[in-house]
């Protein structure tokens, strides 16, 4: 099984240890599903870990230690083009989604219109909850 998981997952699986993006991050570090990432979203992750709303609840070596685990993943240079989200911001998430075919795409950001969109070509758009509770 092949999944993406927004960035917004990501770091919410280090922010607490019993939530559901945690439950999805650590069976893909346990190798349970491969997980398909891209050059843009490690930077993502980087540079939202020290907005001023982490700071303080996002440990520095904890988010490097991702990162330097995402490279772990699929990870994609370069991606295709020609996707549109609600929020133009959140677009280039679908590209490795379309990609690698996952199975998955995981996000918790409504305001993308991602979830709403429910998917893309064979990928089912998914909260991380529902992926809980379908996949794990």
């Amino acid at each position: 099984m092949r999944v993406v998981l927004d960035s917004n997952i990501l770091l919410s699986a280090l922010l607490s240890p019993h939530s559901p993006p945690h439950r999805i991050y650590e069976p893909w570090r346990r190798h349970r599903f491969d997980l398909a990432t891209c050059v843009i979203q490690l930077d993502e992750i980087r540079r939202a870990s020290r907005y001023p709303k982490f700071r303080g609840i996002l440990q520095p070596h904890l988010v490097g230690q991702m990162v330097n685990n995402l490279h772990g993943a699929t990870v994609l240079d370069r991606l295709p083009g020609g996707f549109e989200a609600a929020d133009p911001q959140d677009s280039w998430l679908l590209a490795p989604a379309d990609a690698v075919r996952a199975d998955y795409l995981v996000t918790g950001d409504k305001r993308s219109g991602l979830l709403a969109r429910g998917s893309i070509g064979s990928t089912r758009i998914v909260t991380a909850t529902g992926f809980c509770r379908e996949v794990l």
